[in-house]
């Protein structure tokens, strides 16, 4: 590293070379995560549910999570979501337009044992699925 008296151009060059081998600079810089996000960057999409499908859950555990296959209005593009909540998955019928958002796991990936799940519905036809699955509020009947 230079340190004399006139290197402050020297070392911004060095700096700014460099930092590209940063990763999180590199994906933000070159905007990845916009790129090969489904949702595009935005916090939540409204999408339309394709079919159910059970999941089976990652090793220790043995369970089927309950997920849905959402295709998202905005673009097309088809992801899984799960349902969180107990018998959650039978408010959620195919053809009902649902809200899907992050499901909180580390960098934008799954979260705990369901394996490459995203996202998680949080509501149906407008109704909060927590307040389905609570039993405060009935499903709208279309």
């Amino acid at each position: 590293m230079p340190n004399g008296l006139y290197t402050a151009r020297k070392l911004k060059e060095d700096r700014k070379k460099l930092r590209w081998s940063d990763r999180y600079y590199k994906r933000r810089v070159l905007r990845l995560k916009e790129k090969s996000d489904p949702l595009e960057g935005s916090p939540q999409a409204r999408g339309i549910v394709i079919e159910k499908v059970g999941i089976e859950a990652k090793q220790p555990n043995s369970a089927i999570r309950k997920c849905v296959k959402v295709q998202l209005i905005k673009n097309g593009r088809v992801v899984t979501a799960f349902a969180p909540g107990n018998g959650a998955i039978n408010f959620i019928d195919e053809h009902d337009e649902v809200v899907i958002e992050g499901i909180g796991g580390r960098l934008g990936r799954s979260k705990g044992d369901i394996p490459g799940v995203r996202y998680k519905v949080i509501k149906v036809n407008g109704i909060s699925l927590l307040e389905l699955v609570r039993g405060r509020k009935e499903k709208p009947v279309r």
